[in-house]
Order: C-alpha cells, then sequence, then structure tokens
C-alpha cells in the first residue's frame, strides 16, 4: 500500500521546511503493514517566494506548481489528483 501525503503550499517559505520535516517523523512511526511506501508531494499554488527551493532542500517527493495562486480549495483538488496519479493508496491532506 502506498500512502501519499499532499501538502498545498502558498509562500511558505518561512514553515514548508519543518512540515515536512515533521511529517516525515511522523511517517518513520507507520507500520509497514499499513503502508509500505510513504510520499509527500507539494502542491505549489503560485508562491512567489522560495516555498519550492525549501521544499526540494528538505527532500520532498513529489512538487507539482500552478502558474498563479487559485486557492486552497483548488490545491487540495490539483493534489487529490496527483496522488492518483502517482498510484496512491491512500492520500491524507495536511494544511
Amino acid at each position: 500500500m502506498k500512502l501519499l501525503v499532499t501538502i498545498p503550499a502558498y509562500n511558505e517559505e518561512e514553515n514548508i521546511s519543518d512540515v515536512i520535516k515533521n511529517i516525515s517523523d511522523v511517517i518513520k512511526k507507520i507500520p509497514r503493514d499499513m503502508a509500505d511506501k510513504v510520499e509527500i508531494l507539494v502542491v505549489n499554488d503560485g508562491s512567489t517566494d522560495k516555498t519550492v527551493e525549501k521544499a526540494r532542500e528538505a527532500n520532498v517527493d513529489y512538487i507539482v506548481n500552478t502558474n498563479k495562486n487559485y486557492g486552497v480549495g483548488y490545491a487540495f483538488f490539483l493534489g487529490i489528483n496527483e496522488a492518483l496519479k502517482k498510484g496512491a493508496d491512500i492520500i491524507v491532506n495536511i494544511d
């Protein structure tokens, strides 16, 4: 089973690294019989700061970018669609 965590982000350069680290710490505690693969996807919703760079530095698995800010609802929608394309069996949305 593949669990994929989606994080919508808009101008979150100050926080995105800590969020990814905290999620990664929690992921380590998930029993392998529940999910043998866990990945993190950041939906960069048109950020104009260094959100993408900070997410990459935090070793996120995937980043999806929009060309402008569409809002958290669309970011969640996009994250779910991308997670399904990537073969997720379980999707967890974090905001």
